[in-house]
């Protein structure tokens, strides 16, 4: 799709590419928080916290540009040339997205569009889901009894034609596996790694809205895991992870006891 800009002859406004972490809208950063409050326009995606919205001017313009499994309310060339567009009119612009930027979130493409049009930008940095999700699960990505390692991956690329995810090399690699986005693609995936060499007993559970009130934690193991989520009726958002860490949760599921919240385990 060709996409065409109005340039204005005004001195362009400045773009803050936001990362507000994974759900808990207290785990945005001070500095993220900061600049959202004083935003003209902010822009933001599907998993943003309604909480985080509320510290926005009651004069700034929000504009929700959510994307689904299958539905986009907006394409990512039509959030560019909005993004464009109102930084061209001198206006301060947030671009809210969930996690990190630079993590799976398309910050990249949106900086090389700001920059291919002159305009100035900052990166604010945000909690990634593929850390902050496991730990309100009492799952840590690395320790020293089990890994010193871990690799993130998203699972949306399973399900491609060409797929990107060396899924054969990730079984010999050892350490914490993380899979972002990969719900539908679960069922294919665990079977690769079987297949590729890796214990069909390895831990592994499959995180839904984590660091949520609405947080659900399945486990089980790399051969029964798909099946336990199907059964669960686990949904998107919800992340992955595999190997022995995953054990740790029996003791460690801090977020699962307090009082105020409703995260649901099943083993």
């Amino acid at each position: 799709m060709q996409v065409t800009y109005t340039v204005d002859k005004q001195q362009p406004g400045r773009v803050y590419l936001i990362g507000a972490g994974p759900g808990d809208p207290d785990l945005i950063t001070v500095k993220g928080l900061r600049l959202l409050k004083g935003a003209d326009v902010i822009l933001y995606d599907r998993l943003i916290s309604t909480e985080l919205l509320k510290a926005a001017r009651t004069d700034a313009q929000l504009i929700y540009v959510g994307k689904g499994d299958g539905h986009h309310t907006m394409p990512q060339e039509e959030i560019n040339a909005a993004i464009i567009s109102h930084a061209q009119r001198g206006l301060t612009v947030v671009r809210l997205k969930g996690g990190d930027p630079f993590v799976f979130g398309r910050g990249g493409e949106e900086a090389e569009t700001l920059i291919e049009h002159g305009i100035p930008f900052e990166i604010v940095p945000g909690i990634t889901s593929a850390i902050a999700v496991p730990a309100y699960a009492g799952i840590p990505v690395t320790h020293r009894n089990h890994t010193t390692s871990f690799t993130v991956v998203t699972g949306h690329e399973s399900r491609s034609s060409s797929p990107n995810v060396n899924w054969e090399a990730l079984a010999a690699l050892g350490g914490t596996l993380i899979v972002l986005m990969g719900v539908k693609a679960l069922p294919a995936f665990t079977r690769q790694l079987i297949e590729a060499g890796m214990l069909a007993t390895t831990p592994a559970a499959v995180i839904q809205e984590g660091t949520t009130t609405q947080q659900r934690i399945v486990t089980g193991t790399l051969t029964d895991i798909a099946q336990k989520a199907i059964e669960a009726e686990l949904k998107a958002p919800a992340l992955t992870i595999i190997g022995t860490v995953v054990d740790l949760h029996k003791t460690l599921r801090w977020f699962h006891n307090t009082s105020s919240s409703r995260a649901l385990t099943i083993s």
